[in-house]
């Protein structure tokens, strides 16, 4: 009876061993990459731990202590982030995804930026529109995360490459451990400046130092006040998410949390180098009704030679 009950002992705890290092390797394998991991929270959980939060730098450094300062990567063990990706057409172009059809936003947006999205609604119904980037000039962040073009990631330990086909956009994300620029060197920019750390298979970022701009056609605008934080990890073998808060104080009342996904392409062609100059016809100007139009339009060859 003895030897009986320190074999069932033993069974019970060889048992549990395996259990939690079953459970140990969901989250790390060992002497390989990160595996990938669902999402932590829900959709609703994320709206509040947003609003728990003053400012995009104060989630920031909340989710950095969440995960114990985060994991430097190793060239051993790096998560396999290979491939081109494409954001899915049937998700439309709106920042949040999710929204309801019916509503024009679901940001919850300050008095001026309402009246601001429902005049450029009302003016787009009329044929009136104009697109800060119809002149070829980089979408920015946080739209960059709209647009509908190729998508590819460069993991190194002490950076991470955001590549978007779309006129040749990088966003570099230092993972290195330093800050953000200092406060008397910043310079507005269409991407601003990322830095991040991985939890596990997830890289958590924070942007700041971005410029004005709007989050896609028929949508509200953002001011270079505008600052995010992302979460990135490989859901799946073929999926790509991201888990985004914005936040804009003269713009939002609250910070706007969203969710996208962009899918991994079977047959992938190469991303090309992408330069509207070389197009003559891609000279664009905004008429006096606001409306887009194209300077000089001309497809004659020998035009385009200089010749009358």
């Amino acid at each position: 009876m003895r030897h009986k009950k320190a074999f069932i002992v033993i069974t019970t705890l060889l048992a549990l061993s395996l259990l939690l290092s079953a459970c140990a390797q969901t989250a790390e394998t060992p002497g390989g990459p990160p595996a990938a991991v669902a999402p932590t929270r829900t959709r609703e959980q994320n709206i509040e731990l947003g609003r728990q939060h003053k400012t995009a730098e104060d989630l920031f450094k909340a989710l950095r202590e969440e995960a114990k300062g985060g994991k430097k990567l190793e060239w051993n063990r790096m998560p396999d982030w290979s491939g081109i990706y494409s954001r899915p057409l049937d998700k439309g172009f709106n920042f949040d995804v999710d929204q309801p059809k019916d509503q024009p936003s679901s940001a919850k947006l300050t008095p001026e930026y309402q009246e601001k999205l429902v005049k450029r609604i009302a003016d787009v119904k009329r044929g009136i529109e104009w697109d800060p980037i119809s002149t070829c000039a980089p979408p920015g962040v946080p739209r960059w995360l709209t647009e509908p073009f190729l998508r590819e990631w460069v993991v190194t330990p002490n950076q991470t490459w955001l590549i978007n086909e779309m006129v040749n956009d990088i966003r570099r994300v230092y993972t290195d451990g330093r800050d953000h620029v200092p406060v008397e060197d910043r310079l507005p920019t269409p991407n601003g400046d990322s830095i991040g750390f991985w939890d596990g298979p997830r890289l958590v970022l924070h942007t700041n130092q971005l410029k004005a701009g709007i989050y896609q056609r028929g949508n509200p605008d953002y001011t270079d006040q505008v600052e995010t934080v992302e979460i990135w990890q490989k859901t799946d073998d073929k999926t790509m998410s991201v888990e985004v808060w914005v936040y804009d104080p003269p713009a939002l009342v609250e910070p706007w949390y969203v969710h996208h996904t962009y899918l991994k392409l079977s047959d992938p062609p190469r991303i090309q180098y992408w330069d509207c100059g070389e197009n003559p016809n891609n000279v664009v100007v905004q008429t006096k009704e606001g409306t887009t139009a194209f300077k000089d339009l001309n497809f004659s060859d020998e035009k385009q030679k200089g010749k009358p």
